[in-house]
């Protein structure tokens, strides 16, 4: 389930849309700048640039996080820890193999997969072990799609300069046919414009917006990691509570922290 990301939303329409007013007020239409010839030029010599950087899955999974864009997902930082303490709280009164039945429920695959390492008999140093070694690999694969679009981005202004190139050819070529001339000299800058426009309003936005969001999932999974070692050495639910609280911090500073590679370990 997800939640409509209002900024995306507002940030595209408040781009495209000052710059269709400036455009209108300087006395542009927006007929002029419609060009399907650039348009073909610039997004598909993008799509084939990317191709060849990447392997096809993972060019699909930059493409299916588009949706991540315009929504959230719900788990919320807040709710994960009411649950860890639930089941700390479960743990302690009950004992922990209590928990292997609540594990059905776990809002969270990685949650479930912590706690269940812990019902199991898993020490503590191990189950530190193998979650961060899992941990690195959820990091790294999270930023393919965000170097999907930072690659767009970097692509498409300068496939608008080739774009550009192909149209003044065009136009040397028929410079007797007025017509002609004009149609070139339109598609040259038109591809230019898609090029430079389409790398900073949208590709590089949606990378970096991609990274950020990929941050807040990592330090949850922190969060979770720890308070499933918590919930196995069999720490108090008060005092998982308090440490868990930190990510919560944590969270508040991930959207200014894209370039971060990963969250402040807490001590187990």
């Amino acid at each position: 389930m997800k939640k409509i990301d209002i900024a995306t939303l507002l940030g595209l329409a408040i781009a495209i849309g000052c710059i269709l007013l400036g455009n209108l007020l300087e006395g542009g239409h927006v007929s002029a700048i419609i060009q399907p010839t650039a348009a073909m030029i610039v997004f598909g010599g993008t799509i084939g640039a990317v191709l060849v950087t990447f392997p096809m899955p993972i060019f699909l999974r930059g493409m299916k996080a588009l949706g991540q864009l315009v929504g959230n997902r719900v788990s919320e930082p807040e709710a994960l820890v009411k649950e860890i303490i639930g089941y700390a709280q479960k743990a302690r009164k009950e004992g922990i193999i209590a928990l292997e039945g609540e594990m059905q429920k776990a809002s969270n695959p990685f949650l479930k997969r912590a706690v269940l390492m812990a019902v199991d008999g898993v020490d503590s140093k191990t189950m530190l072990d193998t979650l961060e070694l899992e941990l690195s690999q959820m990091e790294e694969h999270g930023e393919y799609a965000a170097k999907v679009w930072e690659a767009a981005g970097g692509y498409a202004p300068t496939i608008g300069i080739l774009g550009a190139v192909l149209g003044l050819i065009h136009v040397m070529s028929n410079l007797s046919d007025v017509s002609k001339v004009g149609e070139g000299i339109a598609v040259a800058f038109v591809a230019t414009i898609y090029g430079v426009g389409s790398a900073n309003i949208l590709f590089l936005p949606a990378a970096g917006k991609l990274k950020v969001k990929h941050r807040e999932e990592m330090v949850q999974a922190e969060m979770m990691m720890h308070g499933a070692i918590a919930i196995q050495e069999g720490q108090n639910p008060k005092l998982i509570e308090e440490k868990l609280s930190a990510f919560l911090q944590e969270k508040k500073h991930a959207k200014g922290s894209p370039k971060d590679k990963a969250a402040p370990r807490a001590a187990a």
